[in-house]
């Protein structure tokens, strides 16, 4: 296996390989990448599904007669925080690389370059529970800090401890809501391998900052190979089971399984409003940062659906709007 760098040796190398790639990338773009909230008028847009309601301009959208929002000059003073899933689950791989190993070059990569433009990060961190938070901070020291929190050595799963009591996302999510007081960019960094409920709480984060959702995932979690007789044991539970993937129809039925949970994740996160960016553990991470630069940019270009959130829709009458009678 591997040697396991430092986490300074891990950001000199992600700095020469893609930190400064990416950073040249980017030039003339930042603005446009990450806006802020600050007061002075930048743009106005037509409405996009998921847009702030309260950046309505609603003189502009009685003349046009279709929505149109406000957009801001940005804080330069921008905080992103990364609200990060580090339970077992988190820390597999099907080859030398685990999702956590993911998890780390990602925020390595985004917290240096976000501290270069002088904007500070900070980190909310889940393993058994919410386990603590770096304030924001700015300086590559603090990016040092971070990634050593991320890569300390997490307790095994204790063995009297019952199935079924495994990650809580929405914990994490919710803590964090209550914690931002300002508007934030937020990155939840995540398999999304949790119990129920964690949607409503992204949904609701969604609703106050600007929220991307990043996805990891490792290939074996869609397939079985076949491996023969095997004990496989639940990273977060500690419980074991002994099976067969020489069986063709067990594995088929795993495909099946993984199939819907991944139907069922897609559309939850589809539905939270929050942008998605899905990191694999055989995927290279400069091209995967690019599909996120990419994803921003695109955010503002897509064709404006010609219809308003489902709560003004409901207080709208049927028909024709008549604009001239909605109060700016």
């Amino acid at each position: 296996m591997a040697e396991v760098p430092t986490s300074d040796a891990l950001l000199r190398r992600l700095e020469w390989t893609v930190i400064r790639r990416l950073d040249g990338l980017l030039q003339g773009d930042y603005r446009t990448l990450f806006r802020g909230s600050g007061v002075d008028l930048a743009d106005l847009r037509e409405y996009q599904l998921h847009d702030d309601v309260r950046h309505i301009d609603w003189n502009v959208t009685a003349r046009l007669q279709q929505p149109y929002v406000r957009q801001f000059v940005e804080d330069r003073d921008l905080t992103a925080w990364f609200l990060l899933d580090l339970s077992g689950s988190v820390d597999f791989g099907s080859s030398d690389i685990t999702k956590l190993a993911v998890s780390a070059g990602f925020v390595a990569t985004l917290a240096r370059v976000i501290t270069r433009h002088g904007n500070r990060v900070g980190a909310l961190f889940y393993g058994d529970g919410v386990e603590g938070m770096l304030r924001p901070g700015a300086s590559r020291l603090h990016v040092l800090q971070l990634l050593e929190r991320m890569r300390r050595p997490r307790p095994a799963a204790k063995p009297g401890k019952s199935a079924g009591h495994g990650t809580r996302l929405a914990d994490l999510l919710r803590s964090a809501d209550a914690m931002m007081r300002r508007r934030a960019l937020v990155f939840v960094v995540s398999d999304f391998i949790s119990e129920p409920g964690w949607d409503d709480a992204l949904a609701r984060l969604a609703q106050r900052h600007e929220v991307v959702a990043v996805r990891l995932y490792d290939p074996m979690e869609m397939a079985l190979p076949d491996v023969g007789l095997v004990t496989v044991e639940d990273a977060e539970t500690g419980e074991q089971l002994f099976i067969d993937a020489a069986d063709p129809a067990f594995r088929e039925r795993y495909a099946a399984i993984a199939e819907q949970q991944e139907a069922t994740l897609i559309a939850a996160l589809s539905r939270s409003g929050a942008d998605v960016l899905e990191l694999a553990t055989d995927e290279d991470l400069l091209d995967a940062l690019m599909r996120f630069t990419d994803l921003r940019r695109q955010r503002g270009r897509l064709p404006t659906p010609r219809r308003f959130p489902a709560g003004l829709q409901r207080a709208l009458p049927a028909g024709p709007p008549d604009w001239q009678g909605v109060a700016p």
